[in-house]
C-alpha cells in the first residue's frame, strides 16, 4: 500500500495558523475548503484532533500557500463575465467588454483540454467570438430556423443562443455560466 507525506490529523490551532497565513476570514476559508463557517469556528475553538480530507488539503496548502491564491476568482474586470465550466468545475473565467472589444481570461485548470482557449493565454476578441460560436449549433444547420424558433430567437446570434442554452452541447459536458452587472 502506498504511503503519503500528509498529516493524519490536525488541530484547530493549525487550521487557524494557516488561515491567518493566507490572510483569510473564517467565512473565506470555509468557502475555500467547502465547509460551513460554523464548521471552521467549531474546529478552531476546540482542541480535538480533526481528521478527514481537510488534513490532506491543509498539508497541500502548508507546502504551497500560492495554491489558495491561484484558485481565487478575481473581481470582474469588465461588465460581462462568462464562466466556462466542466460539469461543476470552474475551468476558465472570461471577462468581456463588448463595447471596446476586449477580453480578459483566468484559467483554473492546467490541462489545456479543459480551458476555453486551450493553450492561448491572451486570446483576442475575435478568438472569443469564435469560441462563443463553437458553443452553439452551426449556422449552416439544415433546421437552423426551427432551432431558433424553438429558442424564441429571431436570428442567428451566438450570444443569444448561449444565453438560452448555457452553451451546452450534446457531445460534451462543458457549459457557460453568464454573469452580467456592475464591476469595479
Amino acid at each position: 500500500m502506498k504511503q503519503f507525506a500528509v498529516q493524519k490529523a490536525v488541530r484547530g490551532i493549525d487550521l487557524k495558523r494557516l488561515r491567518n497565513k493566507l490572510n483569510m476570514t473564517q467565512a473565506d476559508f470555509a468557502v475555500l475548503v467547502n465547509v460551513s463557517k460554523k464548521t471552521i469556528e467549531r474546529w478552531e475553538s476546540c482542541d480535538k484532533e480533526i481528521i478527514g480530507p481537510i488534513t490532506t488539503l491543509l498539508s497541500l496548502m502548508e507546502n504551497d500557500t500560492d495554491l489558495a491564491v491561484g484558485l481565487e476568482i478575481p473581481e470582474k474586470a469588465f461588465p460581462l463575465r462568462m464562466i466556462y465550466m466542466f460539469r461543476n468545475q470552474v475551468c476558465t473565467v472570461i471577462d468581456i467588454d463588448d463595447r471596446n472589444r476586449k477580453i480578459k481570461i483566468y484559467n483554473y485548470r492546467k490541462d489545456y483540454i479543459y480551458r476555453a482557449f486551450g493553450k492561448e493565454e491572451h486570446p483576442t476578441y475575435e478568438q472569443y467570438e469564435d469560441f462563443l460560436e463553437s458553443r452553439c449549433f452551426s449556422r449552416n444547420l439544415d433546421k437552423m430556423k426551427l432551432m431558433l424558433k424553438e429558442l424564441s430567437i429571431p436570428f442567428y446570434d451566438p450570444m443569444l443562443i448561449v444565453q438560452r442554452t448555457e452553451g451546452r452541447m450534446a457531445e460534451d459536458e462543458f457549459w457557460l455560466k453568464i454573469e452580467r452587472g456592475a464591476y469595479d
